[in-house]
């Protein structure tokens, strides 16, 4: 899906993210499954990742994300008008967790909902929130992504167990009224439905409830064909960040960072690789965190804002993928 003309300029105002203080490595691992330290971090990058503390939701990671960037944003949470979280663990399957964060934050006047697009949907989110406050609807809005994939891997599955972890990221976006406030100049979008099969948590939901007959089957986990991830995967990134890239009317020599989805290390060096830029300029903090699905662009956009890896004035380019299949980017004007 294209992007559209905007009625008024959309900035990021500030972000923020947060991971939970459980570090889970490689070598905790091996004592858990038939793996290495080496084949995992040969063939992901990885090398540790966060789980959240007994008792700690999705929405609880999202709120603390939600504060740090609310912060420099200079918001309180009364001024917030719109919150939408993305996620595919979310607290309860209703209400939404975006209601949770709501209530956490005290952000009682704000529009909350949620959204599902797995890795993709802190920039589904993105787009929509710029929209809205591009049509008038909304004078600002905060974006979270934010998971707890621990409840959702199967423990057994060494393919898969390895590759996730929890944390959460947010932005918030209002109307840029000044030049210094910089803006979202292109996003784009996408979806394959054909592919639902890829990567699935097949059981759940109302196709498959899990009941005790089931129950011991592990359906409410995460489910992947891995290497037919990795070739879709590599297209549609590299489709959808050269779309924002032209639209925007910049040049791969213009982009200051690319930020990418954090699944793998060598989708990121294929993105790189084909987008003409060099790797010094492509951000990554897989290998501390992992994947954490929709929280993982978020986070890593925190990370680069807060240690200075993107400047005032610079161009970056954010460029996900995810289940679904789901894809999209944005090209953006710091």
């Amino acid at each position: 899906m294209s992007d559209d003309n905007s009625v008024r300029p959309v900035c990021i105002a500030g972000t923020g993210s947060y991971v939970p203080e459980k570090v889970l490595t490689n070598a905790d691992l091996e004592k858990l499954v038939d793996t290495t330290d080496e084949w995992i971090v040969t063939r992901t990058g990885i090398r540790e990742r966060r789980m959240a503390a007994e008792g700690q939701h999705t929405s609880h990671l999202a709120t603390k994300a939600a504060e740090r960037a609310l912060e420099q944003a200079g918001l309180s949470a009364d001024d917030v008008q719109l919150i939408i979280v993305a996620t595919i663990t979310p607290d309860t399957l209703t209400p939404a967790t975006a209601c949770y964060v709501q209530q956490n934050l005290g952000a009682l006047g704000a529009v909350a909902f949620d959204i599902s697009a797995a890795c993709s949907g802190f920039l589904y989110a993105m787009k929509i929130a710029k929209r809205l406050i591009s049509d008038g609807a909304f004078e600002n809005a905060l974006i979270i992504g934010a998971e707890k994939l621990s409840s959702f891997i199967n423990w057994e599955d060494r393919t898969t167990c390895v590759l996730f972890g929890d944390g959460a990221g947010a932005a918030v976006l209002k109307k840029a009224t000044e030049p210094e406030d910089g803006e979202i100049l292109a996003t784009e979008m996408g979806t394959d439905g054909r592919q639902t099969h890829l990567l699935n948590i097949p059981g759940g939901g109302s196709a498959c409830p899990i009941t005790i007959e089931n129950a011991d089957q592990r359906l409410a986990t995460l489910a992947m064909l891995g290497k037919e991830v990795f070739k879709h995967a590599v297209t549609r990134m590299k489709q959808s960040a050269e779309k924002v890239i032209e639209r925007s009317g910049l040049k791969p020599e213009d982009i200051a960072l690319v930020v990418p989805h954090q699944a793998n290390l060598r989708i990121i060096d294929a993105i790189a690789e084909r987008l003409d830029v060099p790797y010094e300029r492509v951000f990554t903090n897989l290998q501390k965190y992992g994947n954490t699905s929709a929280a993982a662009v978020a986070i890593a956009l925190d990370e680069a804002n807060r240690s200075g890896r993107i400047k005032k004035g610079e161009h970056a380019v954010l460029v996900v993928f995810g289940a679904g299949l789901t894809w999209a980017a944005a090209a953006v004007k710091w």
